[in-house]
């Protein structure tokens, strides 16, 4: 889900050491979006090209789009195939987010993905349940292992997904990048899933708008709900507004529960996390999500690291809003 970014634009300069860091923005498209790389220094450390490289060795690990990618091997492998950094890095903050959430959170989720019409190829009707029981088998975190650099897999029709944990850790990945460089403020955005360090030039922390659906609204259908301001750590989000479906009076999001191979439906619209790093958050709002508006709570309370905002809809049928404490803290 996408983030409106606001007060990114400054160009006052920052004083560190008496020299005048300048601002520097590269922005362009990648993963079937955009991104934006905003950074301050005092020359161009940072060429284009070098974040198009970062990006392209991604998609070559992760992208389902990518016939080539070594995640398309193995979705088209019987037993699995070669890993590199990258998917070893996702699969395991993925498998590890699985087991602490109760498997609200399951790469292995693909085929139900493709099933509903939200994967690399159309689909000429909405499954029913006896095509939904077929593809329960093949769903399942625990059918996946990683041994000596290959990536396994219990049967062939396992495949996965990782598009619900991916962008973050290609955020990481280029925040990661700009330290290297020894670049110490910047912003990264890609796809709406966002990490920050340091501080905008005139020495405010950068101020992040969360979006929300305003219904009925055709002139602004996604407000700005809440401002937070952030010097470090990461922010994404996950919602079933932006990408769902209407079939009859049916409302089908994109966001499917593994368990029971349906489509999400609880009273949560969107929620908004912010960790440490990217690649945590995005696959924590995702189990947020499946979780539901108390079990999530009940979660975040048990939990160091994380602070999350929700959007959900009442009995009644109306928008509200709500935060942990140590989120509702970043908009203060």
């Amino acid at each position: 889900m996408r983030f409106l970014l606001l007060c990114l634009l400054s160009s006052l300069p920052f004083l560190n050491n008496q020299t005048e860091l300048k601002q520097f923005r590269i922005r362009g498209l990648a993963q079937g979006t955009s991104y934006q790389v905003t950074y301050y220094a005092e020359d161009s450390t940072v060429t284009q090209a070098q974040i198009a490289f970062v990006l392209a060795q991604i998609d070559s690990s992760l992208s389902i789009y990518k016939p080539y990618s070594l995640i398309s091997r193995f979705n088209r492998s019987a037993t699995g195939a070669p890993a590199d950094k990258h998917l070893r890095k996702v699969v395991k903050k993925a498998l590890r987010v699985s087991k602490k959430t109760d498997w609200a959170f399951d790469i292995t989720v693909q085929p139900l993905v493709q099933a509903w019409g939200f994967g690399t190829a159309p689909i000429a009707a909405l499954p029913d349940s006896a095509a939904i029981q077929a593809l329960l088998p093949c769903v399942g975190a625990d059918k996946l292992h990683l041994r000596r650099g290959q990536l396994r897999k219990d049967a062939p029709c396992v495949r996965i997904d990782v598009n619900g944990i991916a962008q973050g850790y290609t955020v990481d990945v280029l925040a990661d990048f700009l330290d290297r460089q020894g670049i110490r403020n910047y912003l990264v955005e890609l796809g709406g899933e966002i990490r920050v360090r340091g501080r905008k030039p005139d020495g405010k922390p950068m101020a992040i708008g969360i979006e929300g659906p305003a219904e009925n609204n055709p002139d602004d259908p996604y407000p700005i709900q809440k401002i937070i301001r952030l010097e470090k750590g990461a922010v994404t989000s996950s919602g079933n507004y932006r990408q769902f479906y209407q079939s009859g009076s049916r409302k089908i999001s994109h966001l499917i529960n593994p368990k029971t191979g349906y489509p999400l439906k609880n009273e949560l619209i969107s929620v908004t996390v912010w960790a440490r790093d990217a690649m945590t958050a995005d696959a924590y709002d995702n189990a947020l999500m499946g979780m539901g508006l108390a079990k999530a709570f009940d979660f975040l309370n048990r939990q160091k690291g994380l602070e999350a905002y929700f959007i959900y809809r009442r009995a009644d049928g109306l928008v509200a809003d709500t935060a942990t404490v140590g989120f509702e803290k970043m908009g203060q």
